[in-house]
This record gives C-alpha cells, sequence and structure tokens, in this order.
C-alpha cells in the first residue's frame, strides 16, 4: 500500500541544512496499524507529513499503491489526500463555535456530499457520540473531542488513517479506548499510522518504526 524508497527531507534554514530524513525505506500494508516512534526531532512527523502528501521529500521516491505519487502536482496531490487519508492530531483541530456534527461535516462540505448531515451522524454514533453530537467542543471531555476528530477523519471513509500523537492530551484510561479505536479500524482494513514518543502507547500497535536523527533504526514486523 505505502511504500518510500530511499526518501529524504532536507531544510534549508538559510544559515545551513537540516537533514529531517535520511534514506528512509519502509514498506507499510493496507490493514496495518504501525507506530512510528521516536524523541523530538527525530522526523516522525516530517515522514507522517510525507506520507500524507502534505509536504514533498527531496530526493527518492514515494509508492501509494503502485503509483509515484512523490512527483504529482499540487491538484493531484490535494485529489489523492482528500480521498485516501484522514488525518487525527494531538490537540483535536477542533472549530470552537461549531458543534461536534458540524466538525465532521466539514470534509463533506467541500466534497459537495448531499447526504452529509445523515454520514456524520453515523460517524459519530458509531463512536459513541449519538448524544453529543449538537454539542460545542467546550462542552466536550478531552477523550469525546478526540472522537469527534477520528469522526471527521472518517467520514470520508478514507483507506489511511495518520494520527500525529492522538493520546498525548489524554490520560491514559481514554487514551487507551482511542487505542482500541484504532485497532478496530484497522480490523476492518483501514491502515492507521500513528506517530508518538511514547514507548507504552506505541508497544499497542502492530508493528513499531523506531527512527532516531531522521533514520529508521528498527522495525520490527
Amino acid at each position: 500500500m505505502i511504500e518510500l524508497s530511499n526518501i529524504s527531507k532536507i531544510f534549508d534554514t538559510g544559515f545551513n541544512q537540516v537533514n529531517a530524513l535520511l534514506d528512509i525505506d519502509i514498506k507499510i500494508d493496507q490493514g496495518e496499524f504501525v507506530a512510528i516512534k521516536g524523541p523530538s526531532g527525530s522526523g516522525k512527523s516530517t515522514m507522517m507529513n510525507i506520507i500524507g502528501l502534505l509536504d514533498r521529500p527531496t530526493t527518492g521516491k514515494y509508492y501509494l499503491g503502485k503509483n509515484d505519487v512523490s512527483t504529482l502536482n499540487d491538484n493531484k496531490r490535494s485529489l489523492i489526500r482528500r480521498n485516501i487519508f484522514g488525518f487525527v492530531f494531538q490537540n483535536y483541530n477542533l472549530i470552537p463555535r461549531l458543534s461536534a456534527v458540524r466538525q465532521v461535516e466539514m470534509p463533506l462540505i467541500y466534497r459537495k456530499d448531499k447526504d452529509k448531515r445523515k454520514k456524520s451522524i453515523l460517524a459519530l454514533s458509531k463512536l459513541g457520540l449519538a448524544e453529543r453530537i449538537f454539542h460545542s467542543p467546550v462542552k466536550l471531555s478531552g477523550g469525546e473531542q478526540q472522537r469527534v476528530s477520528i469522526a471527521r477523519a472518517l467520514v470520508g471513509e478514507p483507506k489511511v488513517i495518520l494520527a500525529d500523537e492522538p493520546t498525548g492530551a489524554l490520560d491514559s484510561k481514554t487514551g487507551e479506548e482511542i487505542i482500541q479505536i484504532f485497532k478496530s479500524l484497522s480490523d476492518d482494513g483501514i491502515t492507521v499510522i500513528m506517530i508518538t514518543h511514547d514507548n507504552s502507547v506505541a508497544r499497542k500497535a502492530e508493528r513499531i518504526i523506531e527512527m532516531k536523527d531522521g533514520m529508521v533504526i528498527e522495525s520490527n514486523v
């Protein structure tokens, strides 16, 4: 499903060059639940941004399916990103004034989906939020807000979920509930790639890709 071949990413600060990624070679199959683990500055977020087509590699090839997507133009990258990926973030990225159901509808509004309300309510209900759909973020707990963000990521029926420190702002019990959601999604055939610095969280995934100084230092199977 996903293959990075000799991927490097170099940032030019104007004073020097920073090697964020160095010759990365990884493969991730459809339906895998993978944790990319490493300390701050290890390159894990840069890798997620490249996988999610939010950034481009400096060198190397990125294959999504059998297609090299590393050199596509912005319009094609945007189309693939919208149809293939769902994003979940540590700080939820919810709009304060919008209800839960409106938050989840946002991706479908851009698609001009006529069934956006029905699909959004269904996505929230599947995550146990049927009674909270008209609540704004301030009226939701941290765990509920993260469930809203997961529903928003899922409503477009993505093939890949990219989660950046999804349990970082949650207590351990609520974090475990979020991990169980990801495991269930993986069981349903959705690829889940989770960025984390927490060993206990990473161990909940099927496979750990460990990074340090822009390099993969271990990838267990």
